[in-house]
C-alpha cells in the first residue's frame, strides 16, 4: 500500500508541474524517466547499501573534523561565553560556516572547484537533455551558493532568454550551498542531507524540464565561466572569511525574527481559536505529506513542519522537526528531513532576484516577475525528492 501511495504521489507531483508548463508539446519524456530512475538508484545506494552508507559515513566524518577545526577558532574568540556542556546554536551551528567558506575560497582560488563543476556539469548535460550552462549552474549552486553562483556566469547573464534564466534560478533555489551543509548535519542525519542534495540536483532538472521546457541550439549551448578578479591569496582569504561571517549573521538574524514571530502568531491563534498557527498549516499540508508517503498518524505534524519551511526557512523548520521528532516514525523523519534540505521558501525569491539584479538590473526584474512560479517549482522538487526517498524507505 505504501508503494502505491508513493507512486500516486509521484504522478500527482509530475502532474502539478505539467499543469504549470509553458509549452507541454515539447516536454522530453525520455530524459525525465531516466533521471527519475537515476534518483531511485542513488537513493537506494545511499540509504540501503553498505557501500552507500560507508560513503555517507566518510562524508560525515570529514564534516565532523571540519567542525572540530572550526571550533578551535570559535573557542578562541568566544571561549567562556557558553556554560560548560551547553549547546549554543549560533556558536555550534552557524559560526562554523565561516571556516567552511574559507575552504571553498581556497578551492576556488586554486581552480580545483571550477574544474570539478565544469566536469560534472558536462556529464549531467548528457543525461538531462539540457544545455551545458544549465548543468554547470546546478553543480555550482550546490557548491558556492544561490547568490554567488550568478557571479560565475555573469558574462552570459545579460544575453539569457527568460526561459533559460528560470532554469538557472530554479537550480539555485532547489539546491543548498556547501558552506552550510555542516550546519545541516548538526540538526538532521547526514545521510539525509547528502541524499537530498543529490536528489534535488536531478529533481531540479526534472521539474524545470516540465514546467519550463525548451530547446537549446548548438550556437546557444556555450558555457562561459567568469574568472574571479585577480587577488592575492590573503586578499581572497579575507574576502571569504567575511562572506562566511555575513552568511552566519544573516541566518542568525532571520532565525531570531522568524522564530519569535512564529511563537507570537502561534500564541495569538491558540488564545483566539484554541489551535496554533502551525497546527492549522499542518492540516493544509497534510494531503501533500500523505502523498509523500508519510504515515497517516504523522501527517498533521509533518505538514506543519513542511509549511514552516515554506513560510520561513529550512533552519526554522529543522528546529521545529527536532521538537516533534520523538513522536515520528523513522520513515517520517527520513522523508521530512529530505524535504527540508533546500532553499525553497519565500525569502529565497528576494535573495535570488536581488543577486541577479546586482549583476544585471533587467534580468533581476525578470526573475522577480516569475518569483512565485520559481518557488512553486522548487517546492515540487523537494516533494519529488521526498517521494523518491519514501519509495526506498518503504
Amino acid at each position: 500500500m505504501s508503494y502505491l501511495i508513493a507512486l500516486v504521489g509521484l504522478v500527482v507531483t509530475l502532474a502539478l508541474a505539467y499543469i504549470a508548463s509553458t509549452n507541454r508539446k515539447i516536454i522530453k519524456i525520455r530524459p525525465i524517466i531516466i533521471m527519475i530512475v537515476v534518483q531511485v538508484i542513488l537513493a537506494y545506494l545511499f540509504l540501503k547499501t553498505v557501500i552507500g552508507i560507508k560513503i555517507i559515513q566518510a562524508i560525515a566524518k570529514v564534516f565532523d573534523k571540519l567542525l572540530l577545526y572550526a571550533a578551535d577558532g570559535i573557542n578562541f574568540v568566544f571561549g567562556g561565553v557558553a556554560n560548560e556542556g551547553a549547546f549554543v546554536f549560533f556558536l555550534n551551528v552557524l559560526l562554523p560556516i565561516v571556516f567552511i567558506s574559507v575552504l571553498i575560497g581556497i578551492l576556488q582560488y586554486t581552480r580545483i572547484l571550477p574544474f570539478i563543476m565544469k566536469g560534472i556539469g558536462l556529464l549531467l548535460s548528457k543525461i538531462n537533455g539540457m544545455g551545458k550552462l544549465e548543468s554547470y549552474n546546478a553543480i555550482a549552486s550546490a557548491i558556492v551558493g544561490q547568490s554567488e553562483v550568478f557571479i560565475t556566469v555573469k558574462k552570459q547573464l545579460g544575453q539569457l532568454a527568460p526561459h533559460r534564466l528560470y532554469t538557472l534560478c530554479a537550480s539555485a533555489m532547489s539546491t543548498v550551498s556547501m558552506s552550510i551543509v555542516g550546519a545541516y548535519m548538526t540538526m538532521i542525519e547526514p545521510r539525509y542531507v547528502v541524499t537530498a542534495i543529490i536528489l534535488n540536483l536531478f529533481g531540479g532538472f526534472i521539474i524545470s524540464s516540465i514546467i519550463n521546457p525548451y530547446e537549446v541550439s548548438d550556437e546557444e549551448d556555450i558555457l562561459v565561466v567568469q574568472d574571479e578578479e585577480k587577488q592575492t591569496f590573503f586578499e581572497m582569504l579575507g574576502e571569504y572569511i567575511l562572506d562566511g561571517f555575513k552568511v552566519a549573521i544573516i541566518v542568525a538574524a532571520m532565525l531570531i525574527g522568524f522564530v519569535a514571530l512564529i511563537s507570537l502568531i502561534n500564541n495569538v491563534f491558540d488564545l483566539i481559536f484554541g489551535i496554533t498557527f502551525q497546527e492549522i498549516l499542518g492540516y493544509v499540508f497534510a494531503p501533500i505529506a500523505f502523498l509523500m508517503g508519510i504515515p497517516s498518524s504523522d501527517i498533521i505534524k509533518a505538514g506543519g513542519v513542511m509549511a514552516t519551511k515554506l513560510v520561513t526557512n529550512e533552519f526554522v523548520a529543522m528546529d521545529a522537526l527536532s521538537k516533534v521528532a520523538k513522536s515520528f516514525s523513522a520513515k517520517t523523519i527520513g522523508i521530512i528531513s529530505v524535504f527540508l534540505v533546500s532553499f525553497a521558501n519565500f525569502s529565497s525569491i528576494g535573495i535570488i532576484a536581488g543577486a541577479v539584479k546586482g549583476l544585471n538590473e533587467k534580468q533581476g526584474n525578470t526573475v522577480a516577475r516569475f518569483g512565485l512560479k520559481l518557488l512553486y517549482g522548487a517546492t515540487l522538487v523537494s516533494v519529488l525528492s521526498a517521494i523518491i526517498v519514501s519509495l526506498v524507505l518503504t
